[in-house]
């Protein structure tokens, strides 16, 4: 099936049910649906065709949805920029996954002449929300197009999403995420959660990351999705009370700062089925508290840009299990693989390990992406033995259970978000009082990880904590920014002189329990 086709199977199932509801009203399935043809016709008469890149860039809103699924009726390929990064990222995702239009909101209107002048390829520009220099806004562009679009005739293994991504240096690649690697994630995911009638989604992570998947895999349930703009605690505690939600996706950092809120004991979280964290283990302290103020409702999962979602999976009950039965060391785990899901671990010459062996996770099926956009040599490199490589160091236990213990490359990942030491590495580089940095992941309770640098000062130089950070706040943002800084007398180096990011890592994570 196509990924379009379980949207429609929703609206089947449900066709009166609101589809999607947010600050600016509610919209039924059957009037989504229509929109959706709408904007397939809207884009066929802009000379998009079938399999050419259309990105979008927004922040959480149901025309944000109402845009992917119209790009997907035509059988086109939707790309989502991500709202938390700088222009000059957005801006090479553009340029290399060649977009030939763009559904931008206003509130990046800003950022229109940039386009326009660094992404020659970018054609055409619909205002999602309003009119956006001299571009129509979506309402009028799609009004007078037909309320029917001719069923498109696609391969289950065309494109259907560019997934933004990264490697070790940082610039990112594009997972080519087909038809049959939504199917697949859609049934690993209504396999391992079920529901007795529609849920409830809050959306309330960005659009372009996990939340956005987790729609999709609810879309054939005729789920209801609630869209917030940003997951600020008060506000999800208040829509989870006010519109009896059932699932929603959170990065454990903002289920940290719901359990520190004074306001927490004021809502009603009772219609909960699945709270789902990823992206880091919650420590067992903090799991018990959610567990005791949320119900037996937290499911962890794994997977990555390359094969969302829907790795591994770690149940209500079990978390429930491993608790009333003392085996708190198996919450450390992220559960068990999926049902269409194949993982291993691996060393490096490519045999596959036994229990408690520590290798590279490996995972193979239809979930795997179909490569690298445009990048052969990096698609190659990520998926020899037959096997697609996540970079994760880890282990399995006797009963299959996965623990990540390690990553193999250098990324961070804090609060759900991938950080690339490199680029932090540049900017602090260029205050004169640097000799030399490394940036690594710290671990952090609230975070999972906390970007952490540690710098070597230029001879007889000053320069304080509060400098160095505002300095890199100031050039990347908050997200990428220093949490801490430590300066050393001499970082550790190699007998050619480079820095040994891993060495300086060891000294933060030494003390920090990460084993089965």
């Amino acid at each position: 099936m196509r990924l379009i086709d379980f949207f429609d199977r929703g609206v089947l199932v449900e066709p009166d049910r609101a589809a999607f509801i947010d600050e600016n009203g509610t919209i039924s399935y059957k009037e989504a649906q229509i929109r959706t043809h709408q904007i397939a016709n809207a884009l066929l008469s802009e000379g998009i065709e079938p399999g050419d890149v259309v990105a979008i860039y927004s922040p959480n809103d149901a025309r944000t949805f109402l845009c992917m699924l119209g790009v997907l009726r035509l059988g086109a390929v939707y790309l989502n920029l991500n709202g938390l990064s700088r222009i000059e990222e957005n801006l090479y995702v553009l340029k290399d996954r060649g977009a030939n239009l763009l559904f931008i909101h206003s509130q990046f209107s800003k950022y229109l002449d940039v386009i326009s002048n660094g992404a020659p390829d970018v054609t055409r520009v619909i205002g999602i929300d309003e009119p956006i220099q001299g571009a129509p806004c979506l309402a009028d562009w799609l009004l007078p197009q037909p309320t029917t679009f001719p069923d498109a005739k696609r391969n289950p293994d065309d494109a259907a999403c560019l997934f933004s991504t990264g490697g070790t240096t940082g610039r990112s690649k594009a997972a080519i995420l087909t038809n049959r690697v939504f199917e697949t994630m859609i049934a690993n995911a209504n396999t391992a959660m079920p529901h007795e009638s529609p849920p409830v989604h809050l959306v309330a992570a960005p659009i372009t990351h996990a939340a956005g998947l987790a729609a999709m895999w609810l879309f054939p349930l005729a789920a209801t999705n609630v869209i917030i703009s940003r997951p600020e605690p008060e506000k999800v505690m208040a829509a989870i009370s006010k519109y009896k939600v059932t699932t929603l996706f959170l990065p454990p950092t903002v289920i940290y700062m719901m359990l520190a809120h004074p306001r927490l004991s004021e809502f009603d979280y009772s219609s909960l089925d699945y709270l789902i964290y990823g992206a880091a283990p919650m420590s067992v302290d903090k799991l018990k508290q959610a567990m005791d103020t949320f119900g037996p409702v937290l499911t962890q999962l794994y997977g990555q840009a390359e094969a969302p979602m829907m790795c591994t999976v770690m149940s209500p009950s079990e978390h429930v299990r491993w608790i009333e039965t003392g085996a708190q060391q198996r919450l450390a785990s992220c559960g068990r693989p999926c049902l269409l899901t194949d993982l291993a671990i691996m060393d490096e010459s490519g045999n596959l390990l036994g229990p408690e062996e520590r290798g590279e996770i490996v995972v193979r099926g239809n979930l795997v992406m179909a490569g690298y956009y445009n990048n052969s040599e990096a698609s190659a490199s990520v998926s020899t033995h037959g096997w697609h490589h996540t970079g994760d160091i880890g282990a399995t236990d006797a009963e299959g259970y996965v623990y990540i213990l390690d990553r193999k490359n250098d990324m961070i990942i804090s609060g759900g978000f991938n950080i690339y030491p490199s680029e932090i590495e540049q900017v602090l580089w260029a205050l004169p009082e640097v000799q030399d940095c490394a940036v690594i992941g710290a671990p952090d309770e609230k975070w999972g990880e906390a970007v952490t640098a540690v710098i070597e000062l230029v001879d007889n130089a000053e320069i304080d904590e509060k400098a160095v950070i505002a300095h890199c706040k100031a050039e990347l943002g908050g997200v990428k920014a220093p949490k801490a800084v430590f300066f050393w007398d001499e970082l550790p180096r190699s007998p050619v002189g480079k820095v040994l990011r891993r060495n300086v890592r060891d000294q933060f994570w030494k003390n920090h329990d990460r084993t089965i």
